[in-house]
């Protein structure tokens, strides 16, 4: 694997680089490992690297493995890079978003991995710092950019985008059913200037009743502005096309998503490869010629335990996909 800008092997020199209290409880680990695990000797991507949790338990359970690790976020990869750092020159890590996969690989040297995993949504050290604007809990400046590179922010979204606009981001991002009724209300109080002023509008705007069920009130307008701010639904599934692609024969692939809109298009881009693109009428033989790319062990998914998610709550709402390349196929 290549240097390049922006790129750093992890090696005992990180430990002198402090990422405070950015510590990654990783989801589902003993599933995330059994999917991976059992694929072929050789790199794994971790788009998603964040503090570095499943990559250590990835390394740590599979000597034949070194990893590629993405993250946009610089506070990431500085605690990945200490959490790693015992793995020596097994590990390399990028700064990239996984919507540029293609242009990442190719800038650290790599062609095909042997394995990949996207743990998606927003990490918990991004949610407890209240500087980085994630919280509806404290109160913080409209931020909410894992990048803090790029030029959008919450509050460009929050004060800048018609009502109209805002309601479909909020309905599209989070399904929210008050969506119109929070766009017109956060319209009539501009400027929002912080998030806490911006969770209490929220509250607001929504009808009592609905305040009492499904948590905090404003946990899915943060959500749907977090989502546009990052263009993380935009990417998702260039994203995950590209990763299959990469795939070695017998290469395991393996999706952890936190809500329905991601889990949507992790559904599609899968049962589109497990089925080639195959356009013909279900339960019928295929005459399309349309030739599958991968097998799902699992359609359905797989969900935390019952411990796991008493335990973390964060975890509750995961939903776990994951795949296998067929041979053959490689590079279609």
């Amino acid at each position: 694997m290549a240097e390049n800008d922006g790129t750093q092997r992890s090696n005992p020199a990180a430990g002198a680089l402090r990422a405070s209290g950015f510590h990654h409880v990783p989801v589902m680990c003993d599933e995330v490992l059994e999917v991976l695990g059992s694929g072929p000797p050789g790199i794994v991507l971790d788009a998603t690297v964040g503090g570095g949790g499943h990559a250590a338990a990835i390394l740590a359970a599979n000597p034949d493995m070194s990893l590629l690790g993405l993250d946009r976020d610089d506070a990431a990869l500085t605690a990945a890079g200490e959490r790693l750092a015992r793995f020596g020159d097994r590990v390399v890590l990028h700064r990239s978003a996984f919507g540029d996969l293609a242009g990442a690989m190719e800038a650290v040297g790599v062609e095909r991995i042997s394995g990949f995993l996207f743990d998606l949504g927003v990490s918990s050290p991004q949610l407890d710092c209240a500087e980085r604007g994630f919280s509806y809990r404290q109160a913080g400046p409209l931020d909410m950019r894992m990048d803090r590179r790029q030029r959008l922010t919450a509050a460009e979204v929050v004060n800048g985008y018609e009502e109209a606009e805002l309601a479909r981001i909020l309905h599209r991002h989070a399904d929210e059913r008050y969506a119109r009724r929070i766009a017109r209300t956060l319209v009539a109080a501009r400027p929002v200037v912080d998030t806490a002023l911006l969770a209490e509008l929220v509250r607001e705007a929504i009808p009592a009743p609905a305040r009492r069920r499904g948590g905090h009130p404003a946990k899915r307008t943060f959500q749907a502005i977090r989502i546009e701010v990052n263009g993380e639904l935009d990417q998702l599934a260039d994203a995950l096309d590209e990763a299959v692609r990469r795939l070695v024969p017998g290469g395991r692939g393996a999706v952890l998503s936190y809500h329905s809109g991601e889990d949507r298009i992790v559904k599609e881009r899968f049962d589109r490869a497990a089925t080639g693109g195959c356009v013909c009428p279900p339960r019928l033989p295929c005459v399309c010629g349309a030739k599958p790319k991968v097998i799902l062990p699992r359609r359905a998914g797989r969900t935390p335990g019952v411990d796991e998610a008493a335990d973390n709550p964060r975890a509750a709402s995961a939903r776990l996909r994951s795949l296998e390349r067929i041979s053959g196929t490689v590079g279609s």
